[in-house]
């Protein structure tokens, strides 16, 4: 009976507060980790629908203001994937140096990302689709998760965003915070809309970097603005090439080396190999010499190393949230579309793979695309050079919110990767709530 009681008290603080187990004035209980920073974990309910059933536990790691502390800024910096274990790494915790002028920053990993399951993910389906293909992954996929089953346990069918949403809630009100300051990047700007969908009245600022589109249900709408991306930036790097006397395609039509790499049976690996790549100006001189090496009949450069094994639920996670196609002939008419808009390699690099991502999964918790509320406290910024969250994501996002879009040349994660300008226009907004002026670019 003592059990029990104590069960339906913690319920009930759940329920009340949105926060773990203790109360908001304990605060969570940090122990050191990584050489100076703090780690904890709080405890939320598995399902928030059904709070009662079971309880998942959410790590945070903290690194403290140096200077008059404005409050607390939560982070996550994209995947969905861990990133606290990344501060063991030197130097990755320098990427939140800035951040940490004025807040607290806290870092959370999203819920069940740290599960691994008995057997690696299927590998990505290769383009073009195929039939047999497509039903052997599908078949594959299916057994991935019945097989995971045990392993996810409470967490299975509770990894969409609207759960990690309200998983942030019970953060910040663990912390003592009236308003939510965060910061998303890549994939943490699904959790920031998330947050701002269901609790816009709690907002205090956010900005959301490398925004992934998560109001359009239509999976050849929301893959076509990258596609067209990519494209425009094998255009980019033709023209670069062309410039540069360094570049191991200098003096040759790089179009026409691609299409005529293009018409040998290596062109399903170096598609793979270039879509990776193309988004990175970094990986032109590596990404050209590559093709030289493969027109001229050694194609070990351009064919893709295998991947370590994946046994974790990030990509499971990215299905409750977003939709794939409904079988063969859905995805396969996903794919011709990219294709028409962009024929030569856009196609092929649209991010976790949507025709056939998802396919075998069980449909269970899904959390799919969804307009969005106005929202106004929010800055958004995307590289125009972005294939994987492109400009065009972005300024859709910013537009439905109401807030301010900052547009920026480059590529991905602009300010984890250290762009200057979008760094400050950050600073200035978080810190002092000041926009970016009317017109600003970066």
């Amino acid at each position: 009976m003592k059990a029990l009681l104590k069960r339906v008290t913690t319920i009930a603080a759940l329920l009340v507060t949105g926060a773990g187990t203790a109360t908001a004035a304990d605060g969570p209980a940090w122990r050191d980790c990584y050489d100076g920073l703090s780690c904890t974990e709080i405890e939320v309910p598995a399902d928030w629908d059904d709070p009662a059933r079971a309880t998942v536990t959410v790590p945070l790691l903290r690194i403290p203001a140096r200077d008059r502390k404005l409050g607390t800024l939560l982070v996550n910096p994209g995947g969905p994937a861990q990133s606290i274990p990344l501060f063991a790494v030197p130097g990755y915790r320098d990427q939140f140096t800035g951040l940490a002028a004025r807040f607290d920053v806290v870092v959370f990993d999203p819920r069940g990302l740290d599960v691994t399951c008995p057997a690696p993910v299927p590998a990505p389906l290769p383009g073009p689709l195929t039939r047999s293909a497509y039903d052997a992954y599908t078949a594959a996929n299916a057994e991935f998760a019945a097989d995971c089953t045990t392993a996810a346990g409470a967490v299975r069918g509770h990894l969409g965003a609207d759960q990690v949403a309200r998983d942030m809630d019970a953060i910040r009100a663990r912390l003592g915070e009236r308003r939510l300051n965060y910061f998303g990047s890549s994939y943490g700007t699904v959790y920031g809309q998330a947050y701002a969908a269901r609790f816009g009245s709690r907002v205090g600022r956010m900005y959301l970097d490398s925004v992934l589109d998560h109001t359009r249900p239509d999976p050849a709408a929301w893959a076509r603005a990258g596609a067209v991306t990519a494209e425009r930036n094998l255009a980019r790097m033709a023209r670069w090439c062309a410039a540069e006397a360094g570049c191991a395609l200098h003096g040759r039509d790089v179009i026409a080396v691609w299409d005529g790499l293009m018409a040998t049976p290596d062109a399903p690996a170096i598609v793979a190999w270039a879509a990776a790549r193309i988004g990175s100006d970094t990986s032109w001189p590596a990404l050209t010499a590559g093709l030289a090496s493969a027109a001229a009949g050694d194609t070990a450069p351009a064919t893709p190393r295998p991947s370590p094994p994946d046994a974790r639920l990030a990509r499971t996670a990215f299905c409750a949230d977003f939709p794939s196609p409904d079988g063969f002939r859905a995805a396969k008419g996903v794919e011709d579309e990219l294709r028409a808009a962009a024929p030569r390699l856009g196609w092929a690099v649209h991010p976790w793979r949507v025709s056939g991502q998802c396919a075998g999964l069980p449909r269970i918790g899904v959390n799919p695309p969804a307009a969005l509320p106005p929202v106004p406290r929010i800055l958004v910024a995307n590289g125009d050079d972005d294939p994987l969250t492109p400009a065009e994501h972005g300024r859709r996002v910013a537009g439905q919110l109401g807030g301010r879009y900052l547009p920026s040349a480059g590529g991905h994660a602009l300010y984890l990767r250290g762009n200057a300008c979008v760094r400050g226009h950050v600073h200035r907004w978080l810190e002092n709530a000041e926009w970016p002026a009317a017109g600003a670019r970066c």
